[in-house]
């Protein structure tokens, strides 16, 4: 239905994709990936409005294809506050409410023709996205989202994540032919994201969602389309068995690439000794073979690794504090109690101390990040902090720290940096080119607005870390990066996340929100707690044997013992296939 064919675009000072070309096909539900401001929302975009953009190449678009969006960030609207049931069912009431007024026009009109033609529209409008039953469809999508519930409920009322899930509903039930969604995983709690997880697999239609999430990216797609360093692939199949193939291709390159290495030197000393002897023998013979040479090296270095999509570069996220802590209390929080129209956390004791990593876990709407920011503001009675804490604060709402309307250098300069040569060394670390340090923030991406803040957060230097759902917007390269940078930092974290391989990865325990209060939980409880619930009883068992075997194998090809990493990549298919 949607054909892409050497499509190539660019910004000011930067290519986003060059000669890309990919279908969308009847049935697929297609994960679109790839690293902050690759282009991919940009990519939605010109889908959507093609009229826009001045592109290179063909977009061909069936010209019935009916494309549904759900955007990135939204809000409800507060002055139309409506039930949740009229929310949804808004494109079907109005075109109900239009029949019944055609239909009651006609009754004493004598321009009839022109009532039925206008009767019969509404009314194929109507057919088209199932409208005799879009009561019952209503009920049935948003009791799978476990919203069955809110039904009643004005949307002014809801949380931020049912909100999502109530966007997500809206749009599915009008039956697109095509429904993007772009990260609409951000900021999900877990039991929201398994019910997304639920409408995702319950949709018939044709998907492409933009998301890092790897929950989803494991559990709901048929295809992959990767989009990294202006190039893109396809990938018919799921991304565990796309994530097998790199790495079996990746294998593959770097054994190519040693020998190409040795094969490049061998030739690199002959060119030198046919040189040395063309300098005082004039033979053509002599210079026939040197140019052959030349030809041959040539020929190794323009088929050296050219891979894209195996050998990406992760951002070196480095979070290290100037000062360390001796072991002490580094946070104490008591008799901490916060309410709006209703109490949220109620006689809340914790603490932690100067070297632990913990995270806050609990439903939307609970008062973590909340509590998150009465740390940070540190003018609370309930919260007591060590005097040679320096605090540093990644917020979900990227524009309480970092001004948009800065460029970056601005930025950096106002954190305290002196010289352009010192920001461009800073941040190039992040994934960020020389190119775009004039860029306003405003205009980057969602992945590349945390990267900024953590970048400044490594900058502070700070020996507390409070994170607000870090890893929402990053790619899965940078949540890997900061996993290991956050495994190494010799300070205290308190993190607000609902991504649970992030917290089983990293974390030394978890808060867990319940009845308004925290309760203090082992990571081995945590991980059985959610495998649990929504595993089968194998499956966390296979998830450590398959991380293990993804870690021996990273050790082989650092040591270039490419048969063992051989080896084990078979190994590692096993394992996926029972996944």
């Amino acid at each position: 239905m949607i054909k892409v064919d050497n499509l190539s675009y660019s910004f000011p000072k930067k290519e986003l994709y060059h000669d890309i070309s990919f279908t969308l096909e009847e049935g697929q539900h297609c994960a679109f990936i790839g690293t902050s401001g690759s282009g991919k929302s940009t990519l939605v975009d010109i889908i959507m409005n093609p009229d826009k953009y001045m592109f290179d190449g063909n977009l061909e678009i069936d010209p019935n294809c009916r494309i549904g969006y759900v955007r990135q960030f939204s809000q409800p609207d507060k002055a139309n506050d409506i039930t949740v049931f009229e929310y949804v069912g808004e494109k079907f009431i109005k075109l109900q409410n239009e029949i019944t007024a055609i239909c009651t026009k006609m009754e004493t009109s004598l321009d009839l023709d022109s009532l039925l033609e206008k009767y019969q529209e509404a009314l194929d409008a109507f057919n088209a996205i199932d409208g005799d039953d879009f009561e019952s469809n209503i009920n049935k999508k948003l009791n799978l989202a476990n919203l069955g519930k809110q039904e009643n409920l004005m949307v002014s009322n809801l949380s931020g994540g049912e909100f999502k899930l109530i966007q997500v509903i809206k749009e599915m039930l009008t039956n697109p032919d095509l429904l993007i969604m772009d990260e609409p995983d951000v900021f999900l709690d877990f039991e929201h994201l398994n019910s997304l997880k639920n409408l995702i697999n319950s949709h018939k239609g044709m998907l492409l969602v933009i998301t890092h999430n790897r929950y989803l990216l494991n559990h709901c797609f048929n295809k992959i389309i990767h989009l990294e360093n202006t190039e893109l692939q396809e990938f018919d199949g799921n991304y565990n068995d796309y994530n097998l193939s790199l790495l079996q291709r990746k294998i593959e390159l770097q054994e190519l690439a040693v020998t190409d290495t040795l094969e490049m030197e061998r030739n690199a000393a002959i060119i030198d000794n046919l040189r040395h002897i063309a300098s005082y023998n004039f033979e053509a013979s002599r210079g026939k073979a040197l140019k052959a040479r030349v030809k041959i090296q040539d020929r190794l270095e323009a088929r050296r690794i050219k891979a894209p999509f195996v050998d990406i570069k992760q951002p070196d996220i480095q979070l290290m504090p100037i000062n360390q802590l001796e072991e002490t209390i580094a946070l104490k929080v008591t008799d901490y109690t916060v309410a709006f129209d209703d109490v949220l956390l109620e006689h809340v004791n914790f603490e932690i101390k100067s070297n632990e990593k913990v995270a806050l876990i609990g439903p939307n709407g609970t008062g973590k990040t909340t509590l998150l920011r009465e740390i940070f503001k540190n003018n609370h009675d309930s919260i007591k902090i060590h005097d040679d804490v320096e605090l540093a604060f990644l917020s979900q709402l990227q524009g309480e720290m970092l001004n948009e309307t800065n460029t970056i250098l601005d930025e950096f300069f106002e954190a305290g940096f002196k010289t352009n040569d010192e920001i461009k060394a800073h941040v190039i670390k992040y994934g960020f080119e020389e190119e775009i340090l004039n860029q306003r923030i405003g205009n980057l991406s969602g992945g590349e607005k945390n990267l900024l803040q953590l970048a400044k957060i490594s900058a502070s230097g700070a020996n507390m870390l409070l994170l607000d759902e870090p890893t929402s917007h990053l790619d899965t390269y940078s949540q890997i990066s900061l996993e290991n940078s956050i495994e190494n930092y010799k300070g205290a974290i308190l993190m607000v996340s609902h991504d649970f391989y992030f917290i089983a990865n990293c974390m030394d325990y978890v808060l867990i929100i319940e009845d308004k209060a925290v309760r203090k939980m082992s990571i081995r409880k945590f991980r059985k707690m959610i495998y649990a619930n929504h595993f089968d009883k194998d499956y966390l068992e296979l998830e450590q044997k398959k991380k293990a075997v993804e870690t021996k194998i990273a050790l082989a090809l650092k040591d270039t013992d490419f048969e063992l990493a051989k080896v084990l990549a078979e190994e590692l298919e096993e394992l996926v296939k029972l996944l």
